[in-house]
């Protein structure tokens, strides 16, 4: 009886401090200033309220990173079998030149912006980015659907676009 009384303590004490998936952007984040293909600064707050209505796949990624590119094909095929999907790319490139030569190399299509701060911006802290990419889903309601995947075929990333 008492191992079960610690067992059932232990148990509650790890599930009760179960982090919970956010399923909105925080203030910070929605205040964090990124920069258009132009050259304009926009609170992220702002970009989301464009596509206000739609299902959005954020992807975050850099021209630099490896695994990126690689997931590119995959994400692609993505974007043919999810024509109504905004696919709205967040560079952590370390130059506005780098990364627009990344999505000219790359052939990436899709909505540009670039993170001044890269991985170290307020918006990849807010979603806790440790690896890229890092693939999000947001509903049409602006509610986030999908947190965390860093896969273009993780099957979680799937079912949150369908």
């Amino acid at each position: 009886m008492k191992k079960y009384l610690i067992v059932l303590l232990v148990s509650a004490l790890f599930l009760g401090c179960k982090e919970q998936t956010p399923t909105q952007f925080t203030d910070e984040a929605l205040q964090d200033v990124l920069i258009t293909l132009k050259g304009d600064e926009i609170s992220f707050e702002n970009i989301l309220k464009k596509y206000e209505g739609k299902k959005i796949l954020i992807d975050v990624w850099a021209s630099w990173c490896g695994d990126c590119i690689k997931g590119m094909p995959k994400v692609k095929a993505l974007q043919e079998e999810n024509k109504e999907v905004v696919f709205l790319f967040l560079s952590a490139d370390k130059t506005l030149e780098s990364w627009k030569e990344g999505i000219e190399k790359y052939k990436v299509k899709g909505e540009h912006y670039f993170m001044p701060d890269g991985m170290k911006s307020v918006f990849s802290n807010s979603i806790n980015v440790d690896w890229i990419p890092r693939y999000l889903i947001v509903d049409p309601q602006g509610n986030i659907k999908l947190f965390k995947a860093i896969k273009a075929d993780d099957s979680k990333l799937l079912d949150a676009l369908n």
